[in-house]
């Protein structure tokens, strides 16, 4: 018995600090920290790009709901361009707001509290990309609508959809993100955005041997 003590004890001593040692509250912070900005920015640096949303099955932006029937029919005419047209420019759009996430990214992640990152740590396999989302999802709508806009206000198909749209959401007939193509890009761009910062804290959690990161290593290796 105890030469097993022994041998356990000599094997913890060789151990890495990161192994041996719980993380202490700073370390905590700085471990949380460091797992939202590298999940941030991964997923900035992968959807920010051509193809990020269109290129990929998980985030590619579909066409609002409510315009689906109308996409079969003018396919089924013939008119199937058009639909296409509309789809690419809504991916491109999305992949032209996001990159505007850096900053508002880096920003929250300084601004976290200890007590916060200490929460997080013990959290869920997305608690971090949640408590992200909480955080910013609002702010980077506002900055996201404008280039949207900009991106898609040229499709004609875009300006026919949200003549209709408008019409029956006064009559009560349509809420939220359906209201404009618009709106529904942006929505659909911030899940986007978040699924993958979720999968890159997956990552993190599950391996942080894997990151080469010494700071993720010592609060996510336990």
């Amino acid at each position: 018995m105890k030469r097993r003590h022994l041998t356990a004890a000599l094997a913890l001593a060789a151990a890495p600090a990161w192994l041996r040692a719980a993380p202490s509250e700073s370390d905590a912070a700085a471990g949380v920290r460091a797992a939202l900005e590298r999940g941030a920015l991964t997923a900035v640096q992968l959807l920010g790009r051509t193809d990020g949303f269109l290129g990929d099955p998980r985030v590619r932006i579909p066409l609002p709901q409510n315009l689906e029937r109308v996409a079969k029919l003018m396919k089924a005419t013939g008119q199937g361009k058009r639909v296409d047209e509309l789809v690419t420019a809504m991916n491109r759009a999305a992949e032209a707001a996001v990159p505007e996430a850096r900053t508002l990214f880096v920003s929250t992640v300084k601004q976290m509290s200890v007590e916060d990152a200490l929460t997080l740590v013990r959290g869920g396999p997305t608690s971090v990309t949640d408590y992200f989302s909480g955080k910013t999802r609002s702010p980077l709508s506002e900055k996201f609508l404008p280039i949207v806009t900009r991106a898609t206000e040229k499709v004609k198909l875009a300006e026919r959809y949200n003549q209709v749209a408008a019409k029956a959401a006064s009559a009560g007939l349509l809420k939220g993100d359906a209201v404009t193509v618009q709106q529904h890009v942006t929505a659909r761009a911030l899940d986007g955005l978040f699924l993958m910062i979720g999968e890159e804290e997956k990552k993190i959690r599950a391996d942080p041997l894997k990151t080469g990161s010494a700071i993720l290593r010592k609060v996510f290796g336990g």
